[in-house]
């Protein structure tokens, strides 16, 4: 396995990405997701859009202000195992915090709660901090801040 940071640059040319637009991830009980993420996140029902196939629909959230739009997700035939990171697929979601005071706002968030998260970890290579708080699925959702 090569570390490299920087691969070579292709010879073809490859189209424009300009970042994220959204996130969809697949809950088991949509109701009690869309409560977690609007009570813990501060995050609004957007609108609501069926799936075009197998039924279900997608709740979209949004955290006003801000680009963000995160989907949260109904299929009918989900299996509807709590989330585990180490299978192949999504290992975790990191939420981009403009401060490093932001983290500490957040565990007085989580705590007033009573919303369990792991430690601040703080990093010096390149500096940076984040926090861990899972959601109703079991779902990582780190809460990031870099030097920049």
């Amino acid at each position: 396995m090569t570390l490299s940071t920087h691969p070579e640059t292709s010879r073809v040319t490859v189209p424009t990405l300009t970042g994220f637009h959204h996130l969809g991830l697949t809950v088991r009980d949509i109701d009690s997701s869309e409560s977690w993420y609007a009570e813990v996140l501060g995050m609004v029902r957007a609108f609501v859009e069926p799936h075009s196939t197998g039924g279900g629909h997608t709740v979209v959230m949004t955290r006003p202000g801000t680009p963000l739009f995160l989907g949260l997700d109904h299929h009918p035939g989900a299996d509807l195992t709590h989330f585990d990171e180490r299978r192949t697929g999504l290992d975790h979601v990191a939420l981009r915090l403009e401060n490093r005071s932001d983290l500490d706002a957040w565990v007085a968030r989580l705590d007033a709660l009573g919303i369990e998260h792991g430690p601040v970890q703080e990093k010096d290579t390149p500096v940076h901090a984040a926090l861990v708080v899972r959601d109703p699925d079991g779902i990582p959702i780190e809460l990031f801040w870099a030097e920049s």
